[in-house]
């Protein structure tokens, strides 16, 4: 991969080829093309994508697999599956895939089969997850643990909490779970209001065991264990666990190693939940279903690994998202998944998209010379229709939409589900065709309120239908996105896998927190950060 991306032979076409068709409705083309259904669909790993609602021609398609083609993203994806240190800026591999791989494979990285190593921690969470299910794990005093507190932030919080509501339907119903990242006060303390220490286990995850957020609570925690466990420190051993590297500081806290659930400087904090980030996962669903959303992952590795670019459907997914934000000028994606169990799925992605690809310079260090990640948001429908689908549907931003539907309800009830199902379908119809002034006149509606009332639709979608919600299910829709996130990445040349974004604002969070205290003066700050601490100081003293 050489050259400026912009200035590539299949950029510039690219470019040529949206002058000519960046005007063309999707009603026209749907009427142009009667294979344009077929051709534009395809099935993955029991993921049917509905892709032929996008503002793309056969042409436009050709074109973005040149695109990927020139920019070498095949043997980018060959190299990351290899074990090859593809995170440049930090000199080391991504190599999430290697944590779903099965048992029978081997993969050596660096002179360690890391295959190998994954299935020892995944054993070794098997048999702690069982003893606390079967109640053979007990608390200080004896009563089995009823209840878990998972601590982390970021990659350590977003996958697990999002996969415990996602797969809530096959949890342990006799266990709470309760997730606690934001190092103000009232997350913990609201998280733990009705908990009782004796029946509580708290899983401390933080590979470092340093992370400024996830130790302050987790020190305040173990306050609260002692204190509702009169005060023996031989407690903690039982009450807490960690999910971490940093055996020494494990030590320290009052945990035995022997309790600490590794992962390896490979695994990036938003590609982990399938890592021992993932304990908290396995406590609710059991290892058996956690082995089933790791097949899942992995049923999406081998696909993106195998499939021929034309029917690959991470790659037509980052290449399309890539048109519109590129081509279009979209600057936000909307993410819709009609299944309540998918509440934190939007939120999940926002990291995965926006941290991996949210980057301003290119692997060796140039700027960028061209747009990259979008603004990633969105919300279960059909409570989205109520509220900001007003936008997508008339509004002037161009915001392309993945909408997420399942066959099968969960929970049958009456025609909740076939409500849900139509509302899903009528959505992705209703933002690729509109209603045509004409079509209002014809159905009586008074001119004055036509304007008003016209949907001019050519708004893109895509639409992603699977049978049911279950682990194997969120294993693949989990890794359809990472693998698209990379698929964006090599074509923009990024690195999809460091986030030096986050570092500043800690650096300077860490140096305030004594100004704030009164220890240190706020003489060496700028006017304005200055002028707000003694605001704050005033606001104390009144």
């Amino acid at each position: 991969m050489t050259g400026t991306l912009t200035d590539s032979p299949a950029w510039q076409a690219l470019r040529r080829h949206h002058e000519a068709v960046r005007d063309v409705h999707l009603r026209e083309l749907f009427a142009d093309d009667p294979g344009r259904v077929e051709r534009l669909s395809l099935e993955a790993t029991g993921i049917f994508a509905d892709l032929s609602k996008h503002r793309v021609t056969e042409e436009t398609v050709a074109l973005l697999l040149a695109l990927a083609d020139e920019r070498g993203v095949a043997a980018r994806r060959d190299a990351m599956f290899r074990g090859e240190h593809v995170n440049v800026s930090e000199d080391r591999p991504a190599l999430h895939v290697a944590l779903r791989m099965p048992r029978s494979t081997s993969l050596v990285v660096d002179g360690q089969d890391v295959v190998r190593e994954v299935h020892d921690v995944l054993d070794r969470m098997s048999a702690f997850a069982n003893a606390v299910q079967d109640g053979s794990w007990r608390g200080h005093t004896g009563r089995p643990l009823r209840a878990v507190v998972n601590i982390g932030i970021g990659g350590s919080d977003l996958g697990p909490a999002m996969a415990y509501e996602a797969l809530r339907a096959y949890s342990d119903r006799g266990m709470a779970f309760r997730f606690v990242s934001n190092v103000d006060a009232t997350h913990l303390v609201e998280a733990l209001r009705d908990l009782d220490p004796e029946e509580t286990l708290v899983i401390v995850s933080s590979k470092t065991f340093t992370t400024v957020e996830t130790m302050t609570n987790a020190h305040s925690a173990r306050q609260w264990l002692l204190d509702g466990l009169g005060g023996d420190e031989r407690a903690v051993a039982k009450h807490v666990v960690a999910v971490s590297t940093n055996l020494e500081a494990v030590a320290e806290f009052g945990i035995d190693p022997a309790n600490a659930f590794g992962f390896w400087d490979w695994v990036g904090g938003r590609y982990s939940m399938d890592s021992a980030i993932g304990l908290s996962t396995m406590l609710a669903i059991g290892p058996g279903g956690f082995a089933d959303l790791l097949a899942g992952f992995h049923a999406v590795d081998r696909h993106f690994a195998e499939a021929p670019p034309e029917r690959n459907l991470p790659i037509l997914m980052g290449l399309f998202r890539l048109w519109y934000r590129d081509f279009f000028g979209a600057q936000t994606h909307a993410v819709l998944p009609y299944e309540q169990y998918l509440s934190r799925f939007p939120a999940y992605l926002q990291q995965l998209v926006m941290e991996s690809n949210g980057k301003r310079v290119t692997l060796d260090g140039d700027p960028v010379a061209s747009d990259t990640a979008p603004v990633v948001w969105g919300e279960p429908g059909t409570n989205g229709q109520h509220s900001f689908h007003q936008l997508l549907h008339q509004g002037t931003s161009l915001v392309p939409c993945d909408v997420i539907a399942f066959a099968t309800s969960l929970n049958p009830l009456g025609a909740h589900h076939e409500l849900l199902l139509a509302n899903a379908l009528a959505q992705a119809q209703a933002f690729a065709f509109g209603r045509t002034a004409d079509e209002l006149r014809a159905a009586g509606v008074a001119d004055a309120l036509v304007p008003h009332k016209e949907m001019p639709g050519n708004r893109p979608s895509t639409l992603l239908l699977l049978e049911r919600l279950t682990p194997f299910a969120l294993g693949s829709l989990v890794a359809l996105y990472e693998h698209s996130v990379f698929v964006e990445g090599a074509v923009w040349g990024i690195d999809s896998f460091d986030q030096w974004g986050v570092e500043l604002g800690k650096e300077l969070a860490g140096a305030l927190v004594p100004v704030l205290g009164g220890t240190v003066s706020e003489r060496a700050l700028d006017a304005s950060t200055a002028a707000l601490v003694e605001r704050i100081r005033r606001l104390r003293k009144a």
